[in-house]
């Protein structure tokens, strides 16, 4: 789930700030959201700005080195 949601946050046509709600949607499963959301956020790959999540710049440096 993390490795997907991180991957919807860094394509190209969504660097955007993403509500959560809409991340929930795209995945279908809240709770597991909510779970990959919190393990994101705790190792510095996502950032949370109360209800929205966008990709820190050391996911996006990281997205471009496994290319």
């Amino acid at each position: 789930m993390q490795k997907g949601i991180l991957g919807l946050l860094l394509t190209p046509d969504s660097q955007r700030l993403w509500s959560v709600a809409e991340v929930e949607r795209e995945t279908g499963e809240q709770l597991a959201t909510a779970d990959a959301l919190a393990s994101l956020h705790a190792v510095g790959l996502i950032h949370r700005c109360g209800e929205f999540v966008f990709a820190t710049r050391a996911a996006f440096c990281m997205d471009r080195m496994s290319l």
